[in-house]
């Protein structure tokens, strides 16, 4: 075998490797987009009444924390605060900020256009997204339904 022969075969290996390699990333991109995508939801139009509800919502959010820490309220598994305790200052606020939390899923599933199933869609994706954002020693709820405090 003389010397460019030898070239040409190692460099259609190297290509065939590359090639191979290329495929396999497309494949496992387009295995995930969906997943990646499901939950990244967007405002087509910030109407007055979601800007109102992120308003109050940002207004809260200390005290939120502070009865999460506390354990007087929890994240749920459908997109929720619950309240843990029979606390006055809890129920309330978790009645806001549930309120506040429903117009902005609503929202959401109706500007991407997610048909019938699209406001759990919505709630679901947004449990997920409480749960991981849960201090330690905050509760949250699994999707069996249990309650547990964050670690």
């Amino acid at each position: 075998m003389n010397y460019q022969a030898i070239l040409n075969f190692k460099e259609g290996r190297t290509m065939k490797k590359i090639c191979a390699l290329g495929l396999a990333v497309s494949l496992a991109f387009l295995i995930t987009m969906p997943v990646c995508f499901a939950a990244n939801y967007d405002f087509k139009e910030m109407t007055p009444e979601i800007e109102q509800a992120m308003k109050n919502r940002q207004t809260r959010y200390q005290l939120l924390q502070s009865l999460k820490q506390e354990g007087d309220v929890g994240e749920n598994n459908t997109g929720y605060v619950t309240n843990l305790k029979d606390n006055s200052k809890a129920t309330a606020l978790a009645a806001d900020e549930n309120r506040d939390r429903r117009i902005i899923y609503e929202a959401l599933a109706k500007q991407n256009a997610l048909g019938n199933t699209g406001l759990l869609e919505v709630q679901r994706a947004f449990a997920e997204v409480q749960s991981e954002k849960a201090g330690a020693g905050d509760m949250i709820q699994a999707s069996s339904g249990d309650w547990k405090k964050k670690s």
